[in-house]
């Protein structure tokens, strides 16, 4: 059945099916159609929050977020990693082109995260990069667009942490239903 703007209704959006929370953020981001798109996807995969570290002014008009996500989720813009405040356990991942950060497919994902991106032309800097719980890369040959790294992140946390059924190995394979959830018996804790 198509909607007046011709949609399948089939198609509605889920909302993330993700245990845990997490934000995402950029330090020294200066381009406001970047902030946009990286607030917007944010918003799309269910951030808890979306943050800046150091932000442009100009960023902050955020030209390209169309969902208006700042009405959505909370939107915090600290003036330097001295002022950053996260919740409590929330680890900070730091996403950067290093040697010693993990490769993203073999990264496991810390049930409570903020993930922060470096700026269009540079990379974090040394006081946030001592304040990182974990690094991470994306393996690529090149460095990417803060806002296309964010939403290849937020894609790959949802998949690793949300409740899907396995990926077929074959090609043109089926994928098995999603198995239904079994409670079991109640832990009773020793004293």
């Amino acid at each position: 059945m198509h909607t007046a703007c011709g949609r399948d209704e089939s198609m509605k959006p889920r909302p993330p099916n993700m245990r845990g929370y997490f934000g995402i953020g950029a330090e020294s981001i200066s381009k406001a159609v970047n902030l946009g798109n990286l607030v917007r996807s944010a918003h799309a995969f269910g951030a808890s929050f979306v943050f800046t570290i150091g932000a442009d002014e100009r960023a902050l008009e955020m030209r390209s977020d169309t969902s208006r996500a700042e009405t959505h989720l909370p939107l915090y813009h600290w003036p330097d990693v001295d002022a950053m405040r996260l919740p409590k356990g929330c680890s900070l991942v730091g996403v950067e082109i290093l040697g010693e950060a993990v490769d993203l497919p073999s990264f496991p994902h810390p049930i409570r995260a903020a993930y922060v991106l470096g700026p269009e032309r540079g990379e974090l800097t040394p006081p946030l990069l001592a304040r990182c719980q974990h690094l991470v890369r994306i393996p690529t040959a090149f460095s990417l667009n803060v806002a296309t790294a964010g939403a290849i992140i937020m894609y790959d946390r949802a998949r690793m942490l949300g409740r899907f059924p396995p990926r077929p190995v074959t090609e043109g394979a089926e994928a098995p239903g999603l198995t239904p959830h079994v409670r079991g018996d109640p832990k009773r804790r020793r004293p």
